[in-house]
């Protein structure tokens, strides 16, 4: 039997009628979800030091649960020292109950443990119901070690709706948890 994550079954029984309700949807397929979580973090020096992308890998794979992809150069910047096919960043997208797994540990833990934290910006969404949130210190999930960690680095954590605007969207992060700013 499958363990559903607290969150998934939060967002069945409550968001979802929740969301219905309030826009008017006749179809339950049509209400929005979290599709996916892409976590993204760059490592431009380790160009200079391969050991800080083995770093932030197993980094990565700790808070995730998931082995990290290596992202590479596209192009070549000569002022940056990049060539093309130089390994630059490390990226994980999550679905299902890995996903829902990591966004109760953002929201609830992780995001809360950020200092002088009082909520995330509504400037995040991209327009199409996506939000992107900067994280500065990957230091902020439990999982980490602070002793063990080599450098202090930030990552981008895309969390993917189908929601068709960024009304629909914030509405439904709002109800799952996600600690926005007091509007002004």
């Amino acid at each position: 039997m499958a363990v559903v994550s607290e969150l998934r079954s939060r967002y069945d029984k409550e968001v979802a009628p929740k969301l219905r309700e309030r826009f008017k949807y006749k179809n339950a397929m049509i209400v929005p979800k979290v599709v996916k979580v892409v976590i993204n973090m760059g490592v431009g020096d380790s160009i200079s030091n391969p050991k800080l992308l083995e770093a932030a890998v197993s980094e990565l794979a700790i808070i995730t649960g998931q082995h990290p992809l290596v992202t590479r150069a596209k192009k070549s910047i000569a002022s940056f020292k990049v060539r093309e096919g130089m390994p630059i960043g490390v990226k994980v997208t999550l679905r299902g109950q890995r996903m829902y797994d990591f966004v109760e540990k953002l929201f609830f833990m992780a995001l809360p443990r950020v200092r002088d934290f009082r909520g995330v910006s509504t400037k995040g969404f991209d327009g199409r119901g996506n939000y992107t949130l900067g994280i500065r210190e990957q230091i902020i999930f439990p999982e980490i070690e602070y002793d063990k960690v080599e450098k202090v680095r930030g990552m981008d954590v895309t969390l993917v709706t189908s929601a068709e605007t960024d009304e629909e969207a914030k509405e439904l992060l709002t109800l799952l948890g996600m600690p926005f700013t007091a509007q002004r």
